[in-house]
């Protein structure tokens, strides 16, 4: 039962690294502003410098997200300030609700996620201006462990897998990431 149980919401917890999104309502402003679309979204024409900075930027809130998912998932708290700097819904939801689920088990993420990130796309002249990234993740020496104890939850173990995330320009001019997935079955 204790396996099948892990299994479960392992799944859930994939979303600390990068995660599919769900629907649903954060907390702070950042999480009742939608990106920005429409004409104010951008220009017509776009500068390789404005793409350059606007990778840049998607890979800062793209690394802030992996940061801040880490800290938030090691003291086992949903509310971590720092996910609202970097996240935007349904990723930042979806985020925290995997590390409630995982704190209603008694697990904790502890050790290193290496991460090599590489832009695939920069689309500002899009109703909602997006970078997509793509990463190749390293959770070999990132394990969920049972608190107490500091024993790996079963059926967790990590690897090397893509994972794709998306980063949208918000109306107050910050890129929040707020779409992910971790592609398990795709190695890299």
């Amino acid at each position: 039962m204790r396996t099948w149980q892990s299994r479960r919401w392992e799944g859930g917890l994939l979303s600390l690294v990068l995660a599919v999104g769900a629907a649903g309502c954060g907390t702070g402003p950042e999480a009742t502003t939608g990106p920005l679309t429409g004409r104010a979204a951008a220009p017509a024409a776009h500068s390789t410098a404005e793409e350059k900075a606007a990778e840049k930027a998607a890979l800062t809130a793209y690394s802030g997200y992996l940061a801040a998912s880490r800290a938030a998932s090691a003291r086992s708290d949903p509310g971590h300030p720092a996910l609202g700097r970097f996240l935007a819904d349904p990723l930042l939801t979806q985020v925290r609700l995997a590390i409630r689920d995982a704190k209603e088990h008694g697990a904790m993420r502890t050790g290193k996620l290496v991460s090599t990130p590489t832009v695939v796309s920069v689309d500002l002249a899009a109703e909602t201006p997006t970078v997509e990234i793509q990463d190749c993740l390293d959770a070999t020496g990132y394990r969920l462990v049972y608190v107490k104890s500091r024993k790996p939850v079963p059926g967790t173990d990590g690897g090397r897998y893509l994972a794709t995330a998306t980063a949208a320009r918000y109306p107050d001019g910050r890129w929040l990431v707020n779409a992910g997935a971790a592609h398990r079955d795709q190695p890299c």
